[in-house]
């Protein structure tokens, strides 16, 4: 069994006085690609956000590589190696290309390999290299996902956290954007994927998590969660 990257137990995450997530119990192993899915409102976004440390936990234990990081702020949990691509994106759009990209190397083991990375990032998406001085907000959606993505990548993450990667983008940048989290995950970065998309996620994981209102509802092999009653019926429409 391989090691464990992310190891996630009995989480619970409020909002104030609302529960938003109820003792949530997952794992990443090395390389492995994981998806999370769920109808709206499942806490798919929240799960991802608390692993980064964007969002505080109110309980339970979140590990990376075995080192606690429940209580770290995000910028502590990057320092362990995790690195998240946002909902919507959030990338500097008066930024050029590579400024934006330059930002994600700003730990101080990724700034040693900034020029190695970047050069790994422009070989996934040649269209970066293409636009290196252009302002990130004059690209399209799907240029500007692989802008998030490739910023994430210079952080040179152990753990990369992609929350609705294909959301907004045409079919031809969907198919670019999980070519491209297929490559990353082959070389040996462990990814974990919230996705709308079911079938698209399901089709690239190794393994899978279905949320319901907060909890986990069912697990296994991707392959198998395809066919299982509850996605079927829950985010399939079955």
């Amino acid at each position: 069994m391989s090691e464990q990257v992310l190891e996630v137990t009995g989480l619970d995450v409020r909002y104030g006085d609302a529960q938003a997530l109820w003792d949530v119990t997952l794992s990443v192993g090395t390389g492995e690609t994981v998806c999370v899915v769920g109808p709206n409102g499942a806490g798919k976004s929240t799960l991802v956000n608390a692993v980064a440390g964007i969002h505080p936990a109110s309980g339970g234990r979140i590990s990376v590589a075995g080192a606690d990081t429940t209580a770290l702020a995000g910028h502590r949990v990057c320092a362990h190696g995790v690195a998240i691509v946002p909902e919507g994106r959030r990338i500097f759009p008066r930024m050029t290309v590579f400024d934006n990209l330059i930002l994600g190397a700003y730990r101080r083991e990724a700034r040693r390999e900034h020029r190695t990375t970047l050069a790994t990032v422009y070989d996934m998406f040649p269209r970066l290299a293409e636009r290196a001085g252009q302002l990130a907000g004059s690209l399209s959606g799907g240029e500007q996902q692989m802008v998030a993505i490739g910023r994430a990548l210079m952080a040179r993450p152990r753990l990369l956290l992609l929350d609705e990667p294909s959301l907004g983008l045409a079919p031809v940048r969907v198919d670019e954007v999980y070519e491209a989290i297929e490559r990353i995950a082959a070389g040996g970065v462990s990814v974990v994927v919230v996705e709308q998309d079911v079938e698209r996620a399901l089709a690239i994981a190794d393994r899978a998590y279905l949320l319901g209102e907060g909890r986990v509802v069912t697990s296994g092999p991707a392959a198998q969660l395809r066919q299982s009653p509850e996605v079927r019926r829950s985010v399939l429409g079955l």
